[in-house]
């Protein structure tokens, strides 16, 4: 049976989340669950929900009472041996779990899951592959959405690679379009970083040339390819418009009966449109690149971001995607 390791400490709202995300997923898929933290806070709060047996025999609680704390500096993670989030990657690097899930400190998950497990041969430095809802059935993907401020270009070739792949045999995409996020379309704009990748990247098929922030989410591309430092802001703004739309929806509605009438006519198509652009039905971002599958949540992730992340990990394992990341880069470096 598949194992998912989850760090069940560090999220900015403890550990409910996380735990019923888990059980919520344990109902739809069929993994064991190894929850790694205190198990002083986690036996009695899995014993409040009364689950049945076939549940709970998939759920083994690993105790470690200590965590890291999201004020504190990933370049600790590796000397706090006790953490949840150490022993999680332990466990992973170990052979004990085939996927790992965090909403905790990312920074030393991304660190932990590099330095404990190690990169694919080939592979520069591991990205963040986050996805965007666009105007057409399919979200785009971004990448890299953190992991890495600084870059070279020859990073964010690989970026591509890895993006490219990941499109194609995890999301299903038949023919993935890869673009370089720059300030125009044209083939002289971006800053020294962007033209030295694109000089890279206009050998390969999948490349379709600079792309605009706008193009993220209009669904000329299916894979966006940026340095962490941009593709976090573009993350952070987008859930910040997502958000503040929905407050402005809410508040015109309010404004007068008529609004509040004509609401109910289009009930189901707001409900799309929150769904579609809910970080949380998108649940984590796999950190690609790595030998394992490790996915990242967001640190204020609820319990639905939480199953979506665990559901991501599944599908990772099912897919083989390191695997699959593993043989282009043999292919292509």
């Amino acid at each position: 049976m598949l194992r998912i390791v989850l760090d069940a400490m560090g999220a900015d709202n403890g550990i409910a989340p996380v735990v019923d995300g888990l059980l919520s997923s344990l109902e739809n898929k069929n993994f064991h669950a190894l929850l790694v933290g205190d198990e002083l806070l986690l036996k009695p709060f899995v014993d409040s929900k009364h689950l049945p047996n076939a549940i709970l025999q998939r759920i083994q609680i690993v105790h470690t009472n200590d965590f890291m704390q999201m004020t504190e500096s990933a370049s600790i993670a590796n000397k706090r041996v006790d953490t949840s989030i150490y022993q999680a990657i332990q466990l992973l690097k170990k052979g004990e779990a085939d996927a790992c899930v965090s909403a905790g400190h990312s920074g030393a998950t991304m660190s932990l899951a590099t330095l404990q497990i190690g990169r694919i041969p080939g592979v520069s430095r591991p990205a963040i592959c986050t996805c965007m809802p666009t105007i057409t059935s399919n979200p785009s993907i971004i990448l890299d959405a953190g992991a890495n401020t600084d870059c070279k270009p020859e990073y964010l070739l690989d970026f591509a690679i890895m993006g490219f792949h990941y499109a194609k045999k995890v999301l299903g995409y038949s023919s993935p379009r890869v673009g370089l996020l720059s300030n125009g379309e044209e083939d002289s704009k971006g800053n020294e970083l962007t033209k030295e990748a694109f000089k890279m990247l206009k050998h390969y098929d999948f490349f379709k040339g600079n792309v605009e922030g706008s193009d993220i989410f209009n669904g000329s591309v299916d894979v966006i390819v940026c340095d962490g430092f941009m593709g976090n802001l573009v993350l952070k703004a987008s859930e910040g418009v997502a958000s503040s739309i929905g407050i402005i929806l809410k508040e015109q509605v309010r404004k007068s009966f008529f609004s509040m009438f004509g609401y109910l006519f289009m009930k189901q198509a707001f409900s799309s449109l929150k769904k579609k652009i809910d970080y949380a039905e998108y649940g984590g971002a796999p950190l690609l690149g790595v030998k394992k599958p490790v996915i990242v949540s967001h640190g204020k992730s609820n319990a639905r971001a939480i199953e979506c992340a665990i559901y991501q990990a599944v599908v990772g394992c099912e897919t083989m995607v390191c695997d699959i990341i593993q043989e282009a880069f043999n292919q292509n470096k």
